[in-house]
């Protein structure tokens, strides 16, 4: 492998975005995940850099929210009377209100458009917004831990600044309706989620037949896997759709959300990658980005609840293809006798999982097949649309 120039959008002030101790949002799993990038030298402040975030404006904020929205998280998070709150999906077990809400999740949103400005300025090829990933906030109210939409306005600072096209790709486990729902009538923002189904989890979206509306009809494309779907199934997928989509649309850049709550120890989904699914599938997106668009990647973060036994050694992986840099695979012994007195259960020695760590789960096959019909089904609805544009795949 070759470095790329790269940059990790990265300051510990974004660890502020923290619901109450016992929350699953935990921020600590940032902490873990840098520290162990730094641990395993794949940092070296030239080609592979730490860049600081920088606070999204109101403007770039009211790109994709509303003002009645903007207005009470500020004023919730402020310490007002929180009556009327979860109108606006606020003060919810899922969306609690926290002191100075409104000030970190700008903070976190601007991070990634900070990495996009990175990007489309072409200080670097790729960029990781590793607290990003904010998928589920919708335009007028929060959901699923997300208060703000960094990706979605990061996505509409590079149409407004740069005019480009963006290819959305999302494989966390739970589906980016946010996102989704936000540049629904776009035809210039194409959304890709592969995710658990809707008919196991929250949040009950992201079907074959949710295509688009208007202009934006046929720019939408959902894969809802089936629960228990393995690497090789969710790998197959992606090798086989992520192409042929990038070849289809053309985008300018592509913005990955990378949450790794997939992996079988997750504690809040079903489904059963290995962290080989995180490095392979970054790796299928930055292959079809040099072809299509120069390579230029914006990744985030996102779910991921395993904090101490998935979530460093994952985003290490990802970190590790946007880069260029080949991941060592043991783990120091430095980082985990820094780390293992406060964690709650026993690290991992490896960056990699063995591959006996992961039993093949009953029904594979049938799993499998589902699958590979879900496929074909999106392919049947999309792809006669996507041609009669004059995209074609």
């Amino acid at each position: 492998m070759s470095r790329v120039s790269s940059a990790l959008v990265w300051d510990p002030a974004v660890t502020g975005y923290k619901f109450r101790p016992d929350h699953p949002f935990n921020p600590r799993r940032l902490e873990l995940a840098v520290s162990l990038i730094e641990a395993l030298g794949l940092i070296d402040g030239t080609q592979a850099r730490v860049v600081a975030p920088r606070v999204a404006t109101d403007a770039e904020l009211l790109a994709v929210h509303s003002r009645e929205y903007l207005d009470a998280v500020r004023r919730f998070s402020g310490g007002a009377d929180r009556a009327g709150a979860m109108r606006y999906g606020l003060g919810t077990d899922d969306t609690p209100i926290f002191p100075g809400m409104h000030e970190i999740t700008s903070l976190v949103a601007g991070a990634t458009i900070r990495a996009a400005e990175l990007v489309m300025g072409g200080e670097v090829k790729r960029a990781f917004s590793i607290c990003g990933g904010l998928h589920h906030a919708h335009r007028d109210r929060a959901s699923g831990f997300c208060v703000y939409s960094d990706l979605a306005a990061a996505i509409a600072w590079i149409r407004r600044e740069h005019g480009g096209k963006v290819l959305y790709i999302d494989y966390d486990a739970h589906h980016g309706d946010g996102v989704q729902g936000i540049f629904y009538e776009d035809p210039d923002v194409m959304t890709l989620s592969l995710h658990e189904s809707g008919r196991y989890l929250f949040p009950g979206t992201g079907f074959v037949d949710e295509l688009g509306e208007g202009d934006g009809y046929g720019y939408s494309l959902n894969v809802p896997l089936e629960a228990f779907t393995e690497d090789d199934s969710w790998l197959d997928i992606h090798r086989r759709l992520i192409p042929e989509v990038m070849e289809a649309y053309r985008p300018d850049v592509v913005v990955l959300q990378s949450g790794c709550d997939g992996h079988s120890l997750d504690p809040l989904t079903h489904l059963r990658a290995s962290t080989r699914l995180f490095e392979e599938t970054t790796r299928i997106v930055c292959e079809a980005a040099d072809a299509v668009c120069g390579g230029r990647v914006i990744a985030t973060g996102g779910g991921g609840y395993a904090i101490w036994e998935v979530v460093p050694r994952a985003w290490t992986l990802v970190w590790g293809v946007l880069s260029g840099q080949q991941v060592p695979n043991h783990i120091p012994h430095a980082w985990l006798n820094r780390w293992q007195g406060e964690a709650p259960v026993m690290l991992p020695p490896y960056v990699r999982d063995a591959e006996e760590d992961h039993k093949p789960v009953p029904r594979r096959e049938e799993i499998e097949a589902t699958n590979r019909r879900t496929l074909e089904s999106l392919r049947r609805q999309a792809l006669p649309l996507i041609r009669g544009w004059g995209l074609g795949f």
